[in-house]
């Protein structure tokens, strides 16, 4: 089975983020880096090059695959900011519903800038994705 390329390393994220050529993107990267940490009261850590993941919990899906992932994440990418939060739970709607102007995958949410979405609303899911995923995967 293949060795899951997304991993914590030993990056510094704020030398990550400090790193973001768009200026504004990084501002946006900065201020949901501090929004989330606060939220969940966890510290972020780079997973891969690119991903700041905040917590950690292992996965086995139905078909033996398994591995471990952040609890919450996000990654200030060139075109959206890219929110990684719980999916497939009908609260997840609810929290869609009530963030602003996005876009949304299966466990994405694309936000142009943190500017168009309501950063109570990302807060709040950041703490219903943590609570989550350790109900669901337990240690």
């Amino acid at each position: 089975m293949a060795e899951a390329k997304t991993k914590p390393t030993a990056v510094s994220v704020a030398e990550f983020l400090a790193g973001v050529e768009d200026p504004k993107r990084r501002a946006d990267g900065e201020a949901v880096c501090a929004l989330i940490a606060e939220a969940t009261g966890l510290e972020p850590t780079m997973w891969g090059p690119s991903i700041v993941g905040f917590g950690r919990y292992h996965y086995v899906y139905d078909s033996g695959h398994s591995g471990d992932a952040p609890l919450v994440g996000f990654s200030p990418r060139k075109t959206n900011l890219v929110l990684y939060m719980a999916a497939y739970e009908e609260a997840r709607e609810d929290f869609l519903g009530r963030l602003g102007k996005h876009k949304s995958g299966k466990g994405c949410i694309y936000v142009n800038r943190l500017s168009d979405v309501d950063p109570a609303v990302v807060g709040e899911m950041a703490r219903w994705s943590v609570e989550t995923l350790k109900a669901r995967y337990p240690d």
